[in-house]
């Protein structure tokens, strides 16, 4: 080979490897690598948000490689686990879905906007304030690559500020097996800032949150294990439920969002009286008094009338003893009935009357003359305990079902919700729930005619019936059913939030 064409084949190669680099390099900026994205839902009002990614926003673009996918729907206080999708430009819209549709196009979108997705970075886009208002921002967060980090035994913690006060806080942490005298401040943080990152040794934690600059300690974790080097995000944000404290700490992981309450966070539970006049029950008056951890002179729902609800009582979290007694002679009617009440829960107790048939000589007869009349009866008082719902959409609303009729016919009742184009045959809401138990229903705002049916014998008995209109200033409710002397069916409905009792007969 001579030295000329040796130089001729250097050049070649050497055009070769500039084209290879060149074209390397397009093909890296044409987003081949791999980005993350996940929506975090914040705005207590919403109903459940769908995400949507749309590389192209073009109604008639009907090319096959265009990429357009609808993610699951996000509730109040959750997040996507981390969605690899190819990194480039697109388009994302957030949306609830306002009719049985679950399709794309049919989603009732609340805001649409433009996204970069960039290799190896998790895009967390947060939904926050009103649903009517909605506020969304998107924190770009690189991702950690700890593999070679195992030996030192190290996890990731950012913390992000979401409270709704929009108050900065301070943020504390101290090992599980220590107090808070051993604390130490892990930074302050302003409203919807997010921190950088920290690597902290893996081992259970305590975290504590006061308000910027104070020595109030508002908010108290359990001890939380962190065993892994993962990439976490402490999220302090707006607590509704029942306790005090103003905070609850989201901890956002790649995959899971966990919500942790103040550890010392109370709890409130309301009564409802559904226990009729009967004459087995002496000297009862349809109305008890309440008492918890043994009967006094003291108790804590003095007088609550058949058919209504009581206020709802705060306590410390924790287990009681329940017992009623008759208004009228202190007499029990129910004895050490467990009231178990978890940090910042809120429940309701029903009490109801359970009629038993008596079978004195255990041979399975109860009607041992054969004059086709029950021997003996005996009537007992039992509770049911239901958690109340946290939701608080103005789109959807949430109604627990309890069905306290008891009855030899049947042990199921069938409830329909019937918007005006349909019938109880082609409802799309509607619940079975047997004898003493309760199931939760999300409705959409509408009008429906509810109906409550019983099969007897093979034919369809309507129970009870009553119109529902639910709008954006409607409730979370309860729809009680029960049997009732004073209805001319011989059964009632009765809806009630935590406030007020409305009965229909």
């Amino acid at each position: 080979m001579t030295l000329k064409t040796l130089q001729a084949l250097k050049s070649c190669l050497a055009a070769g490897i500039l084209l290879f680099i060149l074209l390397g390099c397009d093909s890296s900026d044409d987003g081949s690598g791999e980005g993350y994205v996940k929506l975090y839902n914040l705005s207590k009002d919403s109903p459940s948000i769908h995400l949507t990614l749309d590389e192209d926003l073009t109604e008639d673009n009907d090319d096959d490689d265009h990429f357009e996918q609808t993610f699951s729907a996000i509730s109040y206080g959750s997040a996507h686990s981390n969605i690899s999708v190819t990194s480039q430009d697109y388009y994302y819209q957030l949306a609830w879905q306002d009719d049985d549709s679950s399709a794309t196009d049919d989603l009732s979108v609340i805001y649409k906007n433009s996204i970069a997705l960039t290799e190896d970075t998790i895009h967390m886009i947060v939904l926050s304030d009103s649903i009517l208002s909605p506020q969304v921002m998107v924190h770009s967060i690189p991702v950690i690559d700890d593999d070679d980090d195992s030996s030192n035994d190290l996890f990731n913690l950012r913390v992000l500020n979401m409270h709704s006060n929009q108050q900065a806080v301070d943020f504390y942490l101290s090992k599980g097996n220590e107090s808070i005298n051993e604390a130490v401040l892990i930074g302050q943080y302003v409203y919807q800032q997010l921190s950088d990152n920290q690597k902290l040794d893996q081992d259970d934690y305590v975290f504590y949150i006061t308000k910027a600059g104070s020595d109030e300690v508002l908010f108290t974790s359990s001890s939380i294990p962190f065993a892994y080097s993962s990439q976490n995000i402490m999220i302090v944000r707006e607590n509704t439920g029942a306790g005090t404290s103003p905070y609850v700490l989201d901890i956002m992981s790649d995959s899971t969002v966990i919500n942790y309450v103040d550890n010392e966070a109370e709890a409130q539970f309301s009564a409802y009286n559904a226990v009729a006049n009967h004459e087995l029950l002496s000297n009862y008056q349809e109305a008890f008094a309440l008492h918890l951890n043994g009967v006094d002179d003291t108790p804590i729902i003095a007088f609550l009338p058949y058919g209504e609800v009581s206020n709802a009582i705060v306590l410390a979290s924790g287990d009681y003893s329940v017992d009623l007694t008759n208004i009228e002679d202190n007499t029990p009617l129910l004895s050490n009935h467990l009231l178990s009440l978890v940090e910042n829960t809120n429940k309701t107790l029903f009490f109801y009357a359970e009629q038993e048939y008596v079978d004195s000589d255990n041979d399975g007869n109860i009607d041992e003359n054969g004059d086709g009349i029950i021997d003996e009866i005996d009537i007992n008082l039992f509770s049911l305990m239901v958690e109340n719902s946290p939701l608080t959409s103005i789109y959807e609303h949430e109604v627990e079902i309890v069905n306290l009729i008891q009855s030899d016919d049947f042990s199921q009742v069938s409830v329909f919700f019937v918007r005006q184009d349909e019938t109880i045959n082609s409802a799309s809401y509607y619940r079975e729930i047997n004898y003493k138990n309760s199931s939760p229903i999300l409705l959409k705002n509408n009008s429906y005619q509810v109906f409550v049916v019983a099969e007897d014998n093979g034919s369809s008995i309507i129970l009870n019936s009553f119109e529902l209109i639910l709008n954006e200033q409607s409730t979370e409710q309860f729809l009680i059913l029960e049997t009732s002397e004073r209805s001319a069916t011989g059964y009632k409905t009765t809806m009630f939030t935590q406030t007020s009792a409305q009965e229909s007969d």
